[in-house]
């Protein structure tokens, strides 16, 4: 059985059930994987008298074919409870269908159903709004829609009973205050989650075995798992080509992500349909360059312009190093101890996108010239009330930020404060706030 893991998004789905009393679904997205059924499982359990889990990857043709015909519903919820051999209360009990795009009008189905008002209902997906699992229903507005990440820096921390570190770290944050002599210790544990990530089956292997070899193997059947995904959707390969080739792309340090030398000369549909899927599939973070930099960034976003992260950075470093059948625990060890020869920047690139994203931020950055042959870039941009807040990330102790300064020259009037993101103690340099990376979550 899964191990249940402290989730934040426990307490949105508590929020959900209390505030709309049966009035929406609710329709939980994410990777397969980063633990969906294992939350709405749990919640059941504690949040209600009874519950049925429909396992859409795993349904006789004859439960799924009750949602072909709903003018009966007490027919229907009769055969649910003959089947499952359960007893559903009206108002105390939840039925989950779980992986729902496998099962579409199950979906379609939930206007009527909520309508009924007899129970909750809650959904689970991955690649939910892949065109053929959309083809011939009718999306039904009744859903609310949330994402449940990767686990972040907090819950891996939760993970390993250490409910301390993120409260210390909020403190220090407030009274901007260095940590000392326990920012090694600490930035040691960040590094041992940037290697585990948060996908809770590696999070559990490493609970389980202490072997980064381990862990190693297990992210690289939940990687496998991702590309027959990809290789069902698109059967040419050419979205599996995009997603490995992340890495590749990230290390190189160029602006944006360049798809066509990858895939070949696709047409301008074809090429916006497979990003479309690799971004529904959760698997990855598109971060798109923000043309003209203001609070509302959404409305400059350049949509033939983007960088794309993994959502878990553990999956990330494993991709890095898939050339080899595994990644050996030598290498595990000298990045956990930080003397790995490699440019590793682009790595901590993808944490802090991880862990802005996870915080609930929309992911943009901003290029601009800053001589004939050259850009400036600063990596991310955070709205806050009516400013900007630039961030730029260093993957070493280097205190220089001449994108940012030059950035902060440029549209000052815009700029709340910058923030550079490295690897040292929390520090000021003029008006710039020098973040450690474990702290990137609190920006």
């Amino acid at each position: 059985m899964d191990k249940v893991f402290r989730r934040k998004l426990y307490n949105r789905m508590l929020q959900w059930k209390t505030e709309r009393q049966g009035t929406t679904a609710l329709l939980i997205e994410g990777a397969r994987r980063v633990g969906k059924s294992t939350l709405v499982t749990s919640f059941a359990k504690n949040e209600y008298e009874s519950h049925i889990l429909i396992d859409f990857n795993n349904t006789p043709n004859r439960i799924k074919n009750l949602f072909e015909d709903l003018t009966d519903l007490d027919d229907v919820f009769l055969q649910l409870q003959q089947h499952y051999n359960v007893v559903l209360k009206p108002r105390k009990a939840v039925i989950i269908f779980d992986e729902v795009q496998n099962c579409p009008r199950a979906r379609q189905a939930i206007k009527y159903l909520v309508a009924d008002g007899r129970y909750d209902y809650i959904e689970t997906g991955s690649l939910i709004s892949i065109k053929k699992n959309t083809k011939d229903i009718t999306i039904p507005s009744e859903e609310e829609r949330i994402t449940l990440y990767p686990m972040d820096y907090e819950e891996f921390r939760w993970a390993l009973d250490d409910t301390a570190t993120l409260e210390l770290l909020k403190q220090f944050y407030e009274k901007k205050r260095s940590l000392g002599a326990a920012h090694r210790k600490t930035m040691f544990d960040f590094r041992l989650y940037m290697l585990v990530g948060g996908m809770p089956q590696a999070v559990n292997t490493y609970l389980e075995t202490n072997n980064l070899s381990m862990v190693d193997q297990t992210k690289r059947d939940i990687i496998r798992l991702y590309l027959d995904d990809f290789q069902k959707i698109d059967p040419s390969g050419s979205i599996e080509k995009l997603f490995q080739n992340i890495p590749a792309q990230l290390s190189s340090n160029i602006s944006r992500y360049q798809p066509y030398p990858v895939v070949g000369n696709k047409t301008e549909e074809k090429m916006s349909e497979m990003l479309q899927a690799l971004a529904d599939s959760k698997t990855t973070l598109f971060c798109y360059r923000c043309a003209d930099p203001m609070v509302g960034l959404s409305l400059n976003k350049d949509l033939s312009r983007y960088k794309i992260f993994m959502a878990d950075t553990g999956l990330f470093v494993t991709l890095c190093f898939w050339d080899k059948a595994y990644t050996e625990n030598i290498i595990y060890q000298k990045l956990l101890s930080d003397k790995l020869a490699a440019n590793l920047g682009y790595i901590y690139e993808n944490a802090v996108a991880q862990m802005l994203a996870a915080a609930g931020n929309q992911l943009y950055y901003h290029t601009f010239p800053k001589d004939d042959k050259h850009n400036y870039e600063v990596d991310f941009l955070l709205s806050r009330g009516n400013k900007l807040v630039p961030i730029e990330v260093k993957s070493s102790g280097y205190k220089t930020h001449a994108s940012l300064d030059a950035f902060c020259k440029k549209y000052s009037s815009r700029i709340d404060h910058p923030i550079m993101i490295y690897t040292k103690d929390l520090q000021y340099d003029g008006n710039t706030i020098l973040l450690p990376v474990y702290m990137t979550m609190l920006a």
